[in-house]
């Protein structure tokens, strides 16, 4: 065992497992609870970065570029997270750094802690070792997917920061962010205010989908629902990292390509603010990611059927996502029968089920006269939604522009994208206004258009099963929100994934090439510096009415 490197795991880890610990104390007080938390968490951390320490020294020996930008990758990430906090802490009315620091009666058993285990990870390695860890299942996992776990680790704390920052109560309103309802999902997901109080049908039983999930986690917070439904949606939007990673490598056999596609995904627009807010639409992206890959291992019926009542549930027009890659993935019209049968024949109990186990909760699908309240949400379609739908689906979902900000009387100073005509007030959308943000939306301009020639090119000869479901998902999404929506953005997380994808496939010929690889970090660092700005504006507008 390299001593040095052992060494540097420890002290590493010491640092990083302080505001985790900080958080944990909020739940575990007691000095026992701290001491034996900080123990374990600290001795399987020190476990894993030695592990990735030997793992870096190894790939650098083989393959010294590639490891070289997944290790900027994964600073460049690390670097914006403590950006993106640094930017937070600026605004004390709504962000409660204390929340992150262990507290004075107990930081003595901390440090016991650390102390502690040194030699207990030192005796654990050896142990390891000699069990023959590298022959286990799960080491295998760890080390075939490492690229797309540390991407999604160190997003997935993007996410769960600002998620803790943005539903926290004194947000007690909706349509604050993008036309989202996160007031009504923090309070149905994370306490016993479950109901539905617009009391709409389009989400038949995502309370028995996503509360078991909350429950769950909240058993290692002593029952705290609320903070456990805030890494609920966090978790969601870094597994839909994970998945983007492992789709990519799958179909190309290049983990580095299928990092700069993932890490792309995480840091959109769409992730950022989605994976931040608590709403239904980052855990249907999830979801949808979840049946893709399960398309591509072959998975069966079964497993099908049970992503597909899932993605009903949690809003009811997403099985048609289901059902277009099923159709043009899987080229099986018999199964895709059995599939939307079996379907049809479950979500009425399920349905059922929900309002037996949360009465009242929300109206049966089958009530269509729930639907009368969504009038103030459809528009007649027209060129000018037509071209402006279009901009936030292919632009705005990645490249955040500067946002609009609202002010028409509401509690809150809203911060939105796109703003339907209403009320004889024009439609309006947010614009590139700077320099930079304007360079880097032409910048992901040109990687689509090069992704568009590729495609076109190839077009006669390669699988295009992926292709045409991916431009069906873009295009069933922009006929639906062509009349739907007040905010369009706001739905993005339906389509991100889908247009990502697409391009990843569409630049696959050239995923090994040095200078692409460099062109998608570039990007990647570029991406990161502009969308950290929409952060800052939420912050900015909604700061403004928290005291």
């Amino acid at each position: 065992m390299t001593n040095i490197r052992f060494t540097i795991s420890w002290l590493v880890t010491a640092a990083l497992i302080y505001p985790l610990i900080g958080f944990l104390n909020n739940f575990y007080t007691s000095s026992i609870e701290i001491g034996l938390v900080t123990f374990s968490l600290h001795t399987l951390t020190i476990c894993f970065l030695y592990y990735l320490l030997g793992k870096l020294k190894a790939d650098f020996q083989v393959q010294a570029f590639q490891t070289s930008i997944a290790c900027i990758i994964f600073i460049s990430l690390f670097i914006f997270l403590l950006a993106l906090i640094n930017q937070a802490i600026q605004y004390p009315n709504i962000v409660d750094i204390s929340l992150y620091q262990i507290e004075a009666s107990v930081l003595v058993y901390f440090f016991i802690s650390l102390i502690l285990s040194l030699p207990a990870s030192f005796c654990f390695l050896i142990w390891l070792r000699k069990k023959n860890i590298q022959q286990t299942r799960l080491y295998q996992f760890l080390n075939e997917n490492i690229n797309g776990l540390l991407a999604s680790i160190l997003l997935f704390c993007v996410y769960i920061f600002f998620c803790i920052i943005f539903n926290q109560p004194q947000y007690d309103a909706d349509d604050i962010f993008f036309d989202a309802d996160g007031n009504l999902y923090r309070t149905r997901f994370g306490t016993e205010n479950y109901a539905d109080y617009y009391y709409r049908p389009f989400h038949p039983y995502v309370l028995i989908i996503i509360r078991p999930i909350v429950f769950t986690i909240s058993l290692f917070l002593k029952g705290d629902m609320l903070f456990a439904a805030y890494i609920t949606n966090a978790m969601a939007g870094a597994f839909g990292i994970f998945l983007v990673w492992y789709f990519v490598k799958h179909l190309t056999k290049n983990s580095l390509y299928a990092l700069l596609i993932a890490t792309i995904f995480g840091a959109s627009s769409t992730q950022l603010a989605f994976g931040s807010i608590m709403e239904t639409y980052i855990f249907l992206s999830t979801v949808a990611l979840i049946f893709l890959v399960l398309l591509i291992k072959d998975k069966s019926l079964p497993a099908l059927v049970i992503t597909g009542l899932v993605a009903f549930g949690i809003t009811v027009s997403n099985i048609a996502q289901t059902v277009i890659a099923h159709f043009f993935i899987k080229r099986d019209i018999k199964q895709l029968i059995k599939y939307g049968l079996i379907i049809l024949a479950l979500i009425v109990p399920l349905s059922l089920l929900n309002n037996f186990i949360y009465p009242n909760s929300q109206p049966y699908f089958w009530e269509f006269a729930s639907l009368a309240g969504e009038d103030k949400n459809s528009f007649p379609a027209n060129y000018q939604r037509a071209n402006l739908l279009g901009r936030v689906m292919v632009l705005h979902s990645i490249v955040s522009p500067n946002p609009l900000i609202i002010d028409d009387g509401f509690p809150f100073v809203k911060t939105w994208m796109f703003r339907a005509a209403i009320d004889g007030d024009p439609m309006l959308l947010a614009t590139y206004n700077t320099t930079f943000n304007t360079f880097l939306a032409y910048f992901w301009m040109g990687l689509m258009a090069f992704g568009g020639l590729l495609f076109l090119k190839n077009f006669f000869k390669q699988d295009n099963r992926f292709f045409l479901t991916f431009i069906l998902i873009l295009f069933f999404n922009f006929t639906l929100h062509l009349v739907y929506g007040m905010d369009v953005f706001l739905y993005s997380a339906n389509w991100t994934y889908a247009l990502i994808l697409f391009f990843a496939l569409a630049w696959k010929e050239f995923a090994n090439k040095h200078w692409f690889q460099i062109i998608l970090l570039t990007f990647i660092v570029l991406l990161c510096i502009n969308n950290a700005q929409l952060i800052l504006t939420m912050l900015n507008t909604s700061a403004l009415h928290i005291k």
